[in-house]
């Protein structure tokens, strides 16, 4: 089963084809919470998501209810600078969604709430606001795949290629 990532309302284009590009990598499904700072077919986002984009596995939903309604029972971690968890102290199920915020505010402080057993953070700085969100996702999926030893993905190089003897 695939991992899902969720986007709230992403605002920034190359963030979103950054990510897209990294589910595609990894065999992630991606999720888009409307509204959208951007159209899909902007040249910003296929550009970050490069070619790869006509392989996503992206869905979109008209706002936080749809993306619920349509996934009921969903386990889902809620990844904010303001969750008591931090990413690598949890378990990711398989099929679980790891939700992330728009870039300019986040998850609501009401989702969030409702959400306190599975909110999870990166530890950072105290310094600094937040990483960028493409960095964040990128650092959260990975550690979800490697709980679940990155099944279904190429462990080794193409060996073949280079010649390392």
């Amino acid at each position: 089963m695939a991992l899902n990532i969720v986007l709230y309302e992403p605002e920034i284009p190359a963030n979103t084809g950054n990510i897209g590009r990294t589910c595609v990598a990894t065999g992630s499904r991606l999720h888009l919470i409307e509204p959208l700072g951007f159209r899909l077919g902007e040249k910003e986002l296929r550009r970050a998501g490069m070619d790869y984009w006509k392989d996503l596995d992206v869905t979109t939903y008209l706002d936080y209810e749809d993306f619920l309604e349509k996934n009921p029972g969903a386990r889902i971690y809620m990844a904010s600078t303001k969750a008591p968890n931090v990413y690598t102290d949890v378990q990711y199920e398989p099929d679980c969604y790891i939700m992330f915020g728009k870039e300019s505010a986040g998850i609501p402080e009401e989702i969030l709430h409702e959400n306190r057993e599975t909110a999870i953070r990166i530890p950072m700085n105290p310094s600094i606001r937040s990483l960028n969100l493409s960095n964040s996702v990128a650092i959260v999926l990975y550690e979800a795949l490697r709980q679940q030893n990155f099944t279904h993905m190429q462990l080794k190089g193409n060996l073949t290629k280079y010649n390392w003897d």
